[in-house]
Order: structure tokens, then sequence, then C-alpha cells
């Protein structure tokens, strides 16, 4: 028999790994090491450089005047940094969003955004997923709780659903619905465990924007259901029209009488908007007793925006000529890209964001891959951000299966460059 203090040898790997969260278990690869692995082998032509195309990275260059605020605040890394953020941020963000969207003065007391209404975070795949930790009862209704979301969509969402012990239930966006989830189809039963809806607007990967009559809709059924909305509004300042920008999951609760902003909350970044991914800014906004929750949750998380990060957002919220600059740059990508890809594909430049989401008549891997090999171009299988769902009929299939994802982050150039290599790719097939 061991003495108490005898030391034995480490435990095996496998046995260490058995008190480990199961629901682990449950989370499929990241598309991104899909794509790597069916990459695997393939060897492009040593002649031609790579163009990535396949991760929504912008590489616009950042504004000039953020990168100095952030070297000018340095400093600021030898405080703790506030879990709520600073309150000249949240009052800068509460103005931008007054401004953006219309939302009244709060300052004058007219139904504005209120500093209690407003959360700095770490960018918002941080808050998407923490976001599902902290508002889903995993025990409270009986049945396992669900969270509903687009098909495709943004992995986040299900890996957040599923570590928070809940059901991802899909909807999918196809075509047939121009892909817009198709909240009327879903039964009141599934309603009914639902906790939490996720939606995307512009959406990823097709673009598409959410009216405000929709996202009343979607209002409506959360009153009903009483389930709480989170809006990923991360591409709303990339858009083609000036004159008409998206509206926020906001507008549409003022205009179903929530002064508040009762159960809708609304995700917000740096990333697209400013070209700054790795700034890793965002924030959440809306009902301030979620927010409230969500901020307790956070305490203990520890995950505080750093001081220098603070400023420098500050500093990117209160500019909007460079944000001008980013959308016309993207217009004029697509505006050269489409005509080129357009007499091989059935393919437009969408609503909102920078994604192009064509069918390419076939496996959308070997596309991948065959494109990859002859061309160095890399894209997005479709299929890789979806799940296999059950249609009307009981078939089952996966909504973005034979479609794929090309992100237009590159330079203009270099997405002219891809482009008209995939156009040669298509015609040598």
């Amino acid at each position: 028999m061991k003495c108490s203090n005898d030391v034995g040898p480490p435990e095996s790997p496998h046995r260490m790994t058995s008190h480990m969260n199961p629901l682990l278990d449950k989370l499929q690869a990241y598309p991104f090491e899909r794509l790597a692995a069916l990459k695997a082998g393939a060897t492009p032509p040593a002649n031609l450089a790579h163009i990535a195309l396949s991760i929504g990275e912008p590489k616009h260059a950042p504004p000039a005047f953020v990168l100095d605020t952030l070297r000018a605040s340095l400093a600021g890394l030898g405080s703790y940094p506030a879990t709520a953020g600073s309150p000249e941020l949240r009052s800068t963000i509460a103005r931008w969003l007054e401004r953006r969207f219309a939302l009244g003065d709060g300052r004058m007391g007219d139904g504005g955004v209120q500093a209690s209404m407003v959360l700095p975070v770490n960018g918002t795949r941080e808050a998407l997923f923490a976001f599902a930790q902290a508002v889903v009862d995993p025990t409270g209704r009986g049945a396992p709780p669900l969270v509903v979301m687009p098909n495709p969509f943004y992995q986040i969402y299900e890996g957040a659903a599923l570590l928070a012990g809940a059901e991802p239930y899909f909807l999918d966006t196809t075509a047939a619905n121009g892909f817009l989830p198709d909240l009327d189809a879903v039964p009141p039963a599934v309603w009914e465990r639902c906790q939490l809806l996720y939606v995307c607007s512009p959406g990823n990967p097709a673009g598409t924007i959410l009216s405000v009559d929709y996202l009343r809709r979607a209002v409506e059924l959360a009153d009903r259901y009483d389930f709480v909305i989170a809006a990923d509004e991360c591409y709303s300042e990339l858009y083609p029209d000036e004159h008409s920008p998206p509206p926020s999951l906001l507008n549409a609760a003022r205009a179903a009488g929530h002064t508040n902003f009762e159960r809708c909350v609304i995700f917000h970044s740096l990333s697209k908007r400013s070209s700054l991914p790795g700034l890793r800014s965002g924030f959440v906004a809306g009902d301030a007793a979620v927010l409230a929750k969500f901020l307790l949750y956070r305490t203990y998380h520890g995950c505080a925006m750093p001081v220098p990060t603070q400023l420098a957002s500050i500093a990117a919220w209160n500019d909007e000529a460079h944000v001008l600059e980013n959308r016309r740059l993207y217009r004029e990508k697509f505006a050269q890209v489409v005509p080129i890809l357009a007499p091989h594909w059935d393919v437009r430049a969408p609503q909102g964001g920078f994604y192009l989401w064509p069918d390419v008549r076939g496996d959308d891997t070997v596309f991948t891959r065959e494109l990859f090999a002859a061309k160095n171009v890399t894209i997005l299988p479709g299929s890789y951000l979806a799940r296999p769902n059950r249609d009307a009929q009981g078939r089952e299939h996966n909504p973005g299966a034979g479609r794929v994802r090309i992100s237009l982050v590159a330079s203009v150039d270099e997405c002219v460059e891809a482009a008209h290599r995939i156009a040669d790719f298509i015609q040598g097939r």
C-alpha cells in the first residue's frame, strides 16, 4: 500500500480526460479545420501566389488614428479594467447607436439608449458564445431547452447552445425562402422550448438583411413564448446604398412598443466596420435587465476590455469617415468581381456584408479542393457552414451544400485576380 505522500506515475491522458465536460464531445470540427484537411495533399501551381478568400477577416488598412490612440494609451495596461467598461466608452457607444439607428437622445430623456443598456465585449465572437451560457437555463422548463438559429450559420451559435446544455434547432435558409429563416414555419412546441433565438443581419453567408417587419415578428414570438433574441449585427455597417442602411433589432423593438428593448440584445463589433479584427472590440446593447445578469456572468468570466482598447474603441466609434471609405472599397470589389463571374454563375452582390454565396452546380467540397489545386485560390465549402436537416417532406439535406462562400476581404486587385482565376477554372472543367 502506498503512503499518502507517495508520488506515483502520472495518470494517463485517457484517464485524465474522463473528468472533462462531456458536452465538449458534441462540438464538431470548425469549418477551417475541415478546410485544411480538405486541401491537404493538393499542390497548387508554384507560379500563382495564394489568394485566401475563405475567412471573413478584413484586410483593409486599420484606421491610423485608432492605432495612434492605442499606442498613446499603453500606460493604461498598468490598471485593471472594469468589466462594465468606462462610462466614456458606454456613453460613446450609446450615442453612436442613437445616431446610427435614430433611437433618440437618451441625455434628453426621450427614450434614447442609456448606459445601462450597453456593455463592451471583446468582439462579437466571445460575446455571442458567452451570452448563451448566461441566458440559457438547462433545467428550467422540463424538456431540454432549444436555441433556434439559421442554417447555414456562424458556428459559434451552435457551440454556445451545446455547451449551455441546450439543443440547437436549425431554420434552413435557402434560395427558395430568400435566405430568410422562416419563423412562421416553426411549430409552437419548438417555441415553447426555445430560450434563445439567434438572428444575423446582414446574414452570414448570404448577406440578406432582415427588415423591421421581420424583426417585429421575432419580437412578437419572443413576447408570446418568453425567450431572448440575440441579433448578430456585426456586418450592419457594410452595405451598398448609403441612403438605405440596414435596420437593427432595436428599431423593431421600439416599433413594437418596447421602449426598454425588452428581450432584445444586439451584438456589434469594430472588426468588420473598422477593419480592426485584432483589436477584439465590440459591444452588446439592449434589455438592461438581461445585460445586468450578463455583466454579473462576465465579472466572474474575467473578460474585461483593456483600457487601451477602450480608448482606441472610443476613437473608432466617434468617426464615420473611415467607415465610408471601407464601404467604398467593398462596393468597388463587388462592382469588378461580379461581372467576371456572372457569365458562369448566377451571382450577384449581396444586400450587406462582404460575401458571395454562389451555387457551383455540383459538389462544393470537390469544387473547393480542385480550385485550390488548379488556381491557388482558397474559398469555403458551403456545406461546412451548415448542418444536415430535414425538409418539409422529411428528406435529409444540407442547405449549404452545392454553394461556396467567397470572402471579398483581400485587396481590390487580389479579388479581381481571384475572380479571373475562378472564371478560368470553371471554363476549363
